[in-house]
């Protein structure tokens, strides 16, 4: 039964037909299950037994015991017919006696292009390979005699197993020489389907990526899923992750974290697919990816050295080596010249570890050297062994290794350039097709060899896969491109035997071959998939070690792709590794060392580590300006990053006077409407918000959106951002209607254009509910604000510094309308975010405590809420000074709660001071000045002063358009930077 579906009642038994039984080898599980359902759905019993029979009992009385009650139907293959280690002739007289003397009791159907023995012919098998399901099942049932009358549509449970999953994705090539393992592959299906995710993990060879692979195709078709991850390190996991979610049909933005927590989300849901399977392979750090992990109705398996994963919710089910029985029937599959005896010995000596016994029996089998002679060899090195991959492997290692090294050196040399070529990228999924199409300029002459003869390049290939050395896997976007697999163990010896001067020599080929395959253009989303090849190899191709211009320009790049891609923890080690490698390399003042900073800087500041980032900008841009001039474009750049680094730590005045000066600087030297002055112009809009000038910042935004629009295009995302910034603008104006006007169009273009899911869909629905409550709205705004947020926590994590913002909004208008206890929580959750990810006195902690102060006495806390409303107002007022709206908006706030306490003349005063303070700041006509006189009004009258309080009630009718009795509180809305 597939996962997350429950498996329909059988039809009622058909008459007379008896039970048939289902006679299969293990890796044709998926044609026994399929053949089943096709015959159930007809009313027919079906009893599936797998075909394993033990060594030692008659051929021909396995075979009878098979026949019950009914027929035996045998699914033929070539695993059918090597369980067991039987010989051919044993298989023929078998049938000739048992099959041929009882032709209604067995029939046959194969599935395989292989010769099968001759007296197979007894049980006139008809062939389904190569077919399409429906002729496949009509052949099927006229085989067994039974009608093939058409059936109501259903969904089917079962998938015809030659084809795939409607989402199929990197799996590796099947293995057809895998061996053995019936039972852990038995304990896999069984944990998956009761826990959901399964990890394989043992030591390095022992064949758990090849189990894997074989669960996939054994069990594949129980699945509309199947995607395999390379998870090596965390941002192979993430991208692998991000590239489901257009194969998926989801809607998202370009950047991988978004990508890949809708994927989550999705796969969650089970929608559109609830039968999945994730393989994530490689994946030796636990700590590092498991919060990447779905929960949801499909599977997780998982293949790992680390055992660790059963701290993270994983079943554990270890992967040993071979067991001699299998050893050696893997072995003489592998080389069918070695006889019984000689296998196990090679087993034995190789302490049957299959990556081992599958390289070595290769080999063996295209030898003349006697299986003696190779174990004396063997037994003779093994003394001499200092090498040793790990205390589980076999002290014979090294000698195997260098016995199959020399053997390929001897058959084609260029075998063993190409496998010490491969040692210079990561170990795993090795690109050698950017091998191909470097320069042959100077390189080595053996490599330039290899390169230039596709004949010799062919034969090189070819004989690392035969010895399994390598294994050729299909290119993720393009089949005709070669990636062959290098286990990291191989790698680790090749690396390991190399001359200093031959490891030199042959990373700076790598080095070429990467930088001649840099795309050249980092922003494009396009061509991110050849940088997402390119930067697991940087590492093992030592390209912070060049000082090739060329290699520096592709670190470069690298970089801004992470940054762009969403990438940031992997980029900000690199860019790490690269500030220590390059200040050493070229000096401190090298024009590369600023351009490195900027990335650099950018991919700190993205994790929101402002002191450092600040730090390393400041510097950068002191440097600059003492040696090239405050002109110069390096410098307006780290001066644009420095001002950005203190809007994130809320020194907003700080901020606007360097983007004042970056701005300014653009303009004299590239003039209005050049696209780098259009986003200086766009930079100083935001420090003006930041610091409560509205209207600058509105009449700021409303030329940077047409300048956009001219430049850029109606539909362009900056075009997109600037409609936001202009709406946000205006609402925080307190223009909602026109607010409104500009922003609600403006959501749908960005739906249709960049997605649902993406961070500015996500921005511009939380603007347009903010228009909708502020217009009393609420069942449109309560609506937004709700999507809103379910969707930014499941895309973007509920520590992004948008999913906060959206957080905020939920957690206050659940304060005003009914569910105090959830805006308690959501407002505890955001505090508590904002004090550890940016400081307690940053001014959004103290906005969020002034939220909470009303939440808290929303829930019955009027004292504490009194106290944290004083707390805030001091807070922000020392952060942001006393005229700043936010500083205004607290005071209201502690004025409203002490009226509420009794303490009324200090709430007069206070409300008095805040409406003088906000006409002149935000205008007289603002709704924050009708808001704060409305309060005063009610101060004045609860002191009995009435004719007071009309004036003010009058004043806010007059001034502010709204002189109704209602006192309103301040909410505390947090902006992006």
């Amino acid at each position: 039964m597939r996962p997350g579906r429950a498996e329909p009642a059988p039809p009622r038994p058909r008459p007379g037909t008896g039970t048939v039984t289902i006679s299969f080898a293990g890796p044709d599980r998926a044609w026994a299950a399929w053949i089943g359902d096709r015959l159930r759905r007809r009313g027919v019993r079906v009893d599936r037994r797998r075909w394993d029979p033990p060594a030692g009992v008659p051929l021909a009385g396995l075979l009878s015991g098979l026949r019950t009650a009914g027929p035996v139907l045998m699914v033929l293959s070539a695993p059918y017919f090597e369980a067991g280690g039987r010989t051919r002739d044993e298989w023929e007289r078998a049938l000739r006696d048992i099959a041929a003397a009882d032709p209604s009791g067995f029939a046959a159907v194969s599935v395989t292009s292989v010769p099968v023995p001759a007296a197979t012919a007894a049980l006139r098998p008809v062939d389904l390979t190569a077919l399409g399901a429906e002729e496949a099942e009509r052949r099927l049932l006229a085989r067994l005699d039974l009608p093939a009358d058409p059936l109501p549509e259903r969904v089917d449970d079962v998938r015809y197993p030659a084809s795939r999953p409607d989402v199929w994705g990197l799996v590796p090539r099947h293995n057809p020489r895998f061996t053995g393992r019936e039972a852990l592959l038995a304990a896999a299906h069984r944990l998956l389907r009761d826990a959901g995710r399964v990890t394989l993990h043992g030591m390095s060879g022992v064949g758990k990526t090849q189990m894997a692979t074989e669960y996939v195709y054994r069990f594949g078709p129980e699945y509309d899923v199947v995607w395999w991850v390379h998870a090596e390190s965390r941002a192979t996991c993430r991208r692998r992750l991000a590239e489901l979610a257009p194969a998926l049909g989801l809607r998202t933005g370009e950047e991988y974290g978004m990508r890949v927590r809708a994927v989550r989300d999705a796969l969650r849901r089970g929608e559109p697919y609830s039968r999945w399977l994730l393989v994530l392979d490689g994946a030796d750090e636990p700590d590092q990816i498991h919060d990447l992990l779905p929960a949801g109705p499909g599977h997780v398996l998982v293949t790992s050295r680390n055992p660790d994963w059963a701290e993270h919710g994983s079943e554990l089910l270890e992967v040993p080596v071979y067991t001699r029985e299998e050893s050696v029937a893997f072995v003489r599959r592998r080389a069918p010249r070695l006889s019984g005896p000689e296998a196990d010995q090679l087993a034995e000596a190789l302490g049957d570890l299959p990556l081992l016994l599958d390289q070595t029996a290769g080999w063996l089998d295209e030898s003349d050297l006697p299986v003696g002679e190779y174990l004396a060899l063997l037994e003779a090195g093994t003394a001499d062994d200092v090498l040793r991959v790990s205390a589980d492997f076999p002290l014979a290692y090294r000698t195997a290794w260098t016995i199959l090294l020399e053997s390929l050196r001897a058959a084609v040399p260029e075998s063993v350039d190409l496998l010490r070529l491969c040692t210079f990228f990561a170990p795993g999924h090795v690109p050698v097709h950017l091998l191909r199409k470097l320069p042959r300029e100077g390189l080595p002459p053996s490599v330039a060899r290899l390169l230039t003869d596709p004949a010799l390049w062919a034969a090189a290939v070819d004989q690392l896969r035969r010895y399994s050395v390598v294994r050729v896997e299909p290119h993720e976007a393009d089949p005709a491109r070669e990636v062959l697999y290098l286990h990291r163990v191989v790698h680790g010896f090749v690396r390991a035997e190399l001359p200093e001067d031959t490891a030199r020599e042959l990373a700076d080929v790598v080095r070429r071959a990467l930088a001649a395959a840099d795309p050249g253009k980092p922003s494009s989303p396009a061509l991110w998939p050849a940088y997402a090849e390119i930067v697991p190899h940087l590492k093992h191709a030592q390209v912070l070690a060049s000082e090739d211009p060329g290699v520096q320009r592709l670190v470069l790049n690298c970089l801004r792709y992470l940054y762009l891609s969403g990438e940031y923890a992997a980029g900000g080690k690199l860019g790490g590794r690269a500030m220590d490698a390059w200040r050493a390399l070229l000096g401190e003042s090298h024009p590369r060392i600023w351009e490195l900073t900027y990335h650099y800087a950018n991919l700190l500041r993205a994790v929101g580590d402002y002191d450092r980032t600040m730090r390393i900008e400041r510097a950068a841009a002191d440097h600059l300006r003492r040696q090239r001039g405050e002109r110069d474009p390096a410098y307006l750049r780290a001066l644009g990053g420095l001002a950005a680094d203190l809007r994130g730590l809320g020194r907003y005045a700080e901020a606007l006077e360097m983007s004042e000066r970056v701005l300014t600087a653009y303009r004299e030297r590239l003039g209005e409407d050049d696209t780098a002055t259009v986003n200086a112009r766009n930079n100083v809009a935001v420090s003006l918000r930041l610091l409560g000038r509205y209207e600058d910042a509105c009449r700021l935004n409303s030329a940077t959106l047409a300048a956009r629009r001219a430049l850029l295009g109606d539909r362009h995302p900056w075009t997109l951002n600037s409609e936001h910034a202009y709406a946000l603008d205006l609402r925080l104006l307190g223009r909602y209607g026109e607010a409104t006007a500009v922003q609600e169009p403006s959501l749908r273009v960005v739906r249709e254009t960049l997605g649902p899911d993406t961070v500015q869909a996500l921005r511009a629905q939380h603007n347009l509910a903010m228009c909708r409550y502020a217009a009393r709205d609420l069942d449109d705004a309560g609506r937004y604000f709700a999507d809103a947020l379910e969707r930014a926590v499941h895309i973007l994590g509920d520590r992004d510094p948008l999913t906060l913002i959206l957080a905020v909004g939920q957690s206050c208008f659940a304060r005003e309308h009914g569910d105090a206890e959830r805006a308690r929580a959501l407002s505890a959750a955001v505090v508590a975010a904002y004090e550890e990810t940016l400081s307690p006195d940053h001014p959004y902690a103290v906005g969020a405590r002034a939220n909470h102060a009303l939440a808290l006495h929303r829930a019955g806390d009027p004292r504490g809420a009194l106290e944290l409303a004083r707390a805030a107002r001091a807070g922000m007022a020392a952060r942001l000074g006393p005229g700043h709206p936010w500083t205004l908006g607290c005071a209201l706030n502690e004025a409203a709660l002490r009226a509420v306490a009794g303490d009324t003349e200090r709430a007069a005063a206070l409300s008095r001071d805040t409406a003088d303070r906000a006409a002149r700041v935000l205008g007289p006509a603002h709704p924050f000045t009708g808001s704060a006189l409305r309060g005063l009004a009610a101060d004045l009258r609860a002191l009995g002063r009435a004719d007071e309080a009309d004036r003010a009630r009058e004043r806010a009718l007059d001034e502010a358009g709204h002189g109704g009795p209602a006192r309103r509180y301040w909410d505390f809305e947090p902006h992006r930077t």
